[in-house]
């Protein structure tokens, strides 16, 4: 689900290329479930190999990170860890909406209604522990760091732009901002030109970035207060948030009253939560402090036997995506060799 906080937000339209020689740290499991979303057969059956093994998951992480590695971008996947107690309604909530979208899937495919069963077929995604131990042994492979992250995996990847070892988090959610991130980009694992849903009209979905300071600077609020204007609109750890509070109504009521606290129409849902630790999540969240994030070379007999040999993936697309990722590094060299003998 993640804050609902887009109407107040202003994103500012990027390229992948302006990301080139940077380092993101993006929220693995946001992203995994996005590959498992969007890549998927005609009729919303996720990728699998002979044996039924789901690969969506497997190939969407394996070809857009060698097209971002292509690019120039260095991805650090941070992966969940153990969720807050608080978060137990959101998940629950989470799992049978999974369930009737799974129930309604087959529904819809037995009446031959294709688009029907798409759109619950993606409701329906879920990872496994195998899914995300698969997924972190491709990285190794890949020579991709990835970190676990001892809570929230979003909540790391907003630290790592604080102290700098990352330039921005990457995620669909605005949580990102909520936690601290000096710099959120969207629509980096997902760009491209996508079918809206329910409609047979497609669009182009950038990339983008929001600043943190320049967006509580706009809004003329502190993050303290940003963190407020989330609880009311609803996060993962208040789900329904506060009736008749959407992101616009919410920044003015903050900006009037300063804090929670003092809003007035709103004193008996308070006590009905517990806002102070939600408070504490996103403010002083659980972090991984010590990051040692190391690049390696691409294990190429690795990612073979990997995933053609295991998983049934077509070497020479395999091998295609490493040699676009090669050449692209020859161009750079001799690039950066040409600039060195002008000074």
């Amino acid at each position: 689900m993640g804050v609902d906080i887009k109407e107040i937000v202003n994103a500012r339209k990027i390229s992948l290329e302006d990301l080139a020689d940077k380092i993101l740290a993006i929220d693995a499991h946001n992203a995994l479930y996005q590959f498992l979303s969007i890549i998927r057969e005609r009729t919303g059956e996720p990728l699998r190999d002979s044996h039924g093994n789901i690969t969506s998951h497997l190939s969407g992480l394996y070809y857009r990170t060698m097209n971002l590695l292509t690019i120039g971008i260095k991805p650090i996947y941070v992966f969940d860890g153990e969720p807050p107690t608080l978060k137990s309604t959101e998940l629950s909530r989470r799992k049978l909406l999974k369930e009737d979208a799974k129930i309604k899937y087959s529904i819809a495919l037995e009446k031959g209604d294709i688009e029907e069963a798409m759109k619950y077929a993606k409701r329906a995604s879920y990872l496994t522990d195998q899914m995300i131990s698969d997924s972190k042994k491709l990285l190794e492979l890949m020579g991709i760091p990835w970190i676990q992250a001892p809570s929230e995996g979003e909540a790391t990847a907003a630290y790592l732009t604080i102290i700098g070892k990352a330039y921005a988090a990457v995620s669909q959610d605005y949580d990102t901002l909520l936690f601290g991130g000096k710099r959120l980009c969207r629509n980096i694992t997902i760009s491209g030109r996508r079918k809206l849903p329910g409609k047979n009209v497609y669009q182009e979905v950038e990339p983008e970035e929001i600043l943190l300071d320049e967006t509580l600077k706009n809004l003329g609020i502190t993050r303290e207060q940003l963190v407020d204007i989330g609880i009311l609109v609803g996060t993962d750890f208040n789900p329904e948030g506060f009736k008749g509070y959407g992101p616009i109504r919410a920044l003015k009521a903050v900006k009037q009253y300063g804090k929670l606290e003092n809003i007035p129409d709103i004193q008996e849902e308070l006590k009905l939560i517990d806002y102070n630790s939600i408070r504490e999540i996103f403010l002083r969240p659980k972090v991984i402090e010590t990051v040692n994030i190391e690049f390696k070379k691409i294990d190429e007999n690795g990612l073979l036997e990997f995933l053609c040999d295991k998983y049934e993936f077509s070497e020479e697309r395999v091998l295609n995506a490493i040699k676009k990722y090669k050449e692209a590094e020859e161009r750079k060299l001799k690039r950066e060799s040409s600039l060195d003998r002008w000074f």
